[in-house]
């Protein structure tokens, strides 16, 4: 369920001033929009959705005395609604691939279905349909649902999602949906306490080595090839010391080969208490996964995707987007697993290592649904690319490598300023890293005691000399990566020789 509901003494179900206001929204709508009109409502994670649509589905029965369906795209999900249902009162039958006779179809107001069962039903003619009147449509930007549209024709529709954007661009929502409801946004719902606040910590991670696949996000095969590295291993398991060492984590992952990557990681690194989790795990190995989450106050779950959606551990302390994505949904779902308000937590933690934050926005910044609706194209195409994103990064010389330099007053250097100073006086815009070899060359003799504790601290500076190239490069019509590696293997060759010459002055 979304969230947790009230109940008075008499086991009265009492809704929150925000969802009973949702709900009349809606119902606003059926009474004076035709009786086939589509509509999607749209509610951030932990708000409440599956609460509100089985509370409208409860008051259409009785209202219009007609019968509603309710549509998922996954069992946990179906399941998860009767419930639901039967806590308003509401009977239901959920209509799964183990029910062989649908005979008693007729005591029912109320029935659950997924797509395909759905649809393989009504092929072999096995369901009666002519009698429901509205179908509610769980997580309603997937695209599975379109394809039973063509069934229900004079009914409502209502469209239910934390994301009103089509998971197939070519697909968009506002193509079989008339109108966009809002519901409240992330930020009001953390101010009035019914989700928690999030805090973000950004790690700077260059995703030129990624590939988009067909269906517009990132590959699971170049994913892996970046996440499976040690370089990224190494930043995710500081990023968890650093900001979330002993709280309930759960990491999500793009491939199964990089989360077993992660357990690898962590197990070597002393942490027992790390599990991984996918879709090829038996329901028994991930319930006994699940329980064994939810009982271990400072659990480690490095997962794949698999937890996105109909799964709800609100004691999680810490998300760590351990991938990159281009879709808004999957980013929206990933966040949204640590949201829930949890006895004395309301605040969690978000580790993002795929630059998302950047691409999107943080989870709690305003964002205009409607515009995303109604021109989903010009959303898609205004996103911020990693090129840009990564021209973005300042790097920040860790405290630890700073103090080596505690001699030296300024570390900074501003090679867009340099750049154009050159540029302007007319000269060969190479000086700007002659400039910053001179500076990184003076930073080490002032903190070394011979020529020797100079160039090992030359070699601490890669992560900066890296940096500075990578924006230098961008200047440089000339920038492909095997000249940018010649650019960095130059660069510490006149660096070390630079050194040499300053001892011995």
């Amino acid at each position: 369920m979304e969230v947790e509901i009230k109940k008075t003494s008499t086991n009265k179900k009492e809704l929150y001033d925000y969802q009973k206001e949702n709900i009349n929204n809606v119902f606003d709508k059926i009474e004076n929009k035709p009786s086939n009109y589509n509509l999607v409502f749209q509610l951030p994670t932990g708000g409440g959705k599956t609460v509100i649509f089985s509370e409208i589905a409860r008051r259409f029965i009785k209202e219009k005395q007609k019968k509603v369906l309710i549509l998922t795209h996954r069992i946990e999900l179906s399941s998860q609604t009767s419930k639901m249902l039967d806590e308003f009162g509401v009977t239901n039958k959920v209509i799964t691939s183990d029910v062989k006779s649908l005979d008693d179809q007729n005591d029912f107001m109320c029935f659950v279905a997924m797509v395909e069962t759905l649809k393989n039903r009504l092929n072999d003619d096995l369901l009666d349909m002519k009698d429901v009147s509205m179908v509610i449509i769980d997580e309603a930007h997937y695209n599975s649902f379109r394809k039973l549209f063509k069934y229900f024709q004079d009914c409502f529709i209502l469209g239910v999602t934390a994301t009103p954007l089509s998971s197939n661009i070519k697909l968009p929502m506002n193509e079989i949906y008339d109108e966009l409801l809002v519901g409240e946004p992330i930020s009001t719902l953390i101010e009035r306490g019914f989700l928690a606040k999030a805090t973000t910590y950004t790690y700077d991670v260059a995703l030129g080595g990624l590939k988009v696949g067909i269906n517009g996000d990132y590959t699971v095969k170049s994913s892996d090839d970046l996440y499976t590295s040690n370089i990224m291993q190494d930043k995710l398991l500081h990023a968890y010391i650093e900001k979330s060492l002993g709280k309930k984590t759960l990491i999500f992952n793009n491939g199964i080969s990089t989360s077993w990557h992660v357990y690898d990681t962590f197990k070597a690194a002393g942490y027992d208490n790390i599990r991984h989790l996918d879709n090829t795990f038996s329901k028994q190995e991930r319930s006994e996964i699940l329980r064994w989450f939810k009982k271990t106050p400072d659990a480690i779950l490095t997962s794949v995707s698999i937890l996105t959606t109909g799964f709800d551990e609100p004691s999680v302390d810490t998300i760590i987007l351990n991938r990159a994505t281009k879709s808004i949904t999957l980013y929206y779902q990933m966040i949204g697993r640590g949201s829930r308000v949890f006895k004395n937590k309301k605040t969690f933690n978000v580790i993002d290592l795929g630059n998302n934050a950047a691409r999107f926005g943080l989870w709690s910044a305003p964002i205009n649904w409607k515009r995303i609706f109604k021109s989903p194209d010009y959303y898609l195409d205004n996103l911020i690319n990693d090129e840009e994103i990564e021209r973005q990064f300042v790097y920040d010389m860790p405290k630890e490598i700073r103090e080596k330099f505690k001699n030296t007053e300024d570390i900074t250097f501003k090679v867009k300023e340099h750049y154009d100073n050159a540029i302007k006086r007319g000269i060969k815009s190479k000086v700007v890293l002659d400039k910053s070899v001179a500076q990184h060359a003076q930073m080490c003799y002032e903190n070394a005691e011979d020529v020797f504790e100079a160039r090992d601290l030359a070699i601490l500076l890669d992560d900066d000399i890296k940096d500075r190239i990578k924006k230098y490069s961008h200047y440089m019509i000339k920038s492909t990566k095997n000249y940018i590696m010649w650019l960095e293997e130059d660069y510490k060759r006149k660096l070390n020789t630079e050194i040499n010459m300053k001892f011995k002055e």
